[in-house]
């Protein structure tokens, strides 16, 4: 019993560090707000798929769209509950996305949520990566599984969708059959592959033109039109400080 209080208090912890971190800075709402605000119109659908604490969901929110917020991690779902279950045009969805439906069991970050996880490969490789070697996932939970096509049928096609899941962008991707007229997935330097499979699977989809954010920036790192051969080619060529970023994949020329 006194073990699961630590985990608790553990649990909660990092959830309020990440709250301090994604909700308490007025300038990184606002940042995230400028950009978003050149891809998204009011009364678009968005998909948030892994909306941790919700900020991205709070901006696009904050922008007229539509969101749902899919979230795996119980905690954080009932955060997001809380703190948008109430409101109109807010949907949470909790549930991991993945190639099939089913089960993902979940490896469990306390003291950083941002990174828990539903990849062993990331777990192991983060045990010798740069800037990765000090986080500890240090529980586990079972959660039920959907695909973007699940998502699609339930609520409609989406104008955008936000794909940050650790580890699994490119078992995500696999479980959308079409594609929607924007898309963005998270990578990280720690594992290249994924991102490298990510790509193909965005190129495969018909999306012809890609461009790379790095971190929390919120702003351009390539030109508007990158090929999917020349964004694998910045992706390799990034140094292992980059360490994480997002990918944004769009179907129209530019």
């Amino acid at each position: 019993m006194g073990g699961r209080g630590v985990g608790s208090f553990r649990g909660w912890s990092g959830i309020l560090r990440s709250l301090a971190i994604y909700h308490g800075d007025r300038r990184h709402l606002c940042s995230l707000a400028a950009f978003y605000g050149d891809l998204i119109r009011p009364g678009d659908l968005v998909f948030d798929i892994g909306a941790h604490v919700g900020d991205r969901t709070r901006v696009l929110h904050g922008l007229g769209a539509r969101v749902v917020a899919v979230e795996p991690q119980p905690r954080l779902a009932a955060l997001l509950r809380l703190a948008f279950g109430w409101r109109r045009r807010i949907d949470i969805v909790q549930a991991a996305v993945s190639d099939a439906p089913g089960e993902i069991q979940l490896h469990v970050n306390s003291a950083n949520p941002t990174v828990t996880t539903g990849s062993d490969a990331l777990v192991a490789a983060a045990a010798s990566g740069t800037g990765w070697r000090d986080q500890v996932w240090d529980g586990a939970v079972t959660v039920p599984a959907m695909t973007l096509d699940d998502l699609i049928a339930a609520h409609g096609r989406p104008a955008f969708i936000k794909i940050d899941v650790e580890g699994l962008e490119d078992r995500v991707l696999a479980g959308l059959s079409a594609p929607v007229p924007i898309l963005s997935f998270e990578f990280t330097t720690l594992q290249r592959d994924v991102a490298l499979a990510a790509l193909s699977r965005a190129r495969a989809l018909g999306y012809c033109r890609f461009r790379l954010s790095i971190g929390e920036s919120h702003a351009w790192e390539t030109p508007a039109g990158d090929t999917a051969a020349a964004m694998a080619a910045h992706l390799s060529r990034l140094p292992e400080a980059a360490n994480s970023g997002d990918v944004y994949c769009f179907l129209d020329p530019g």
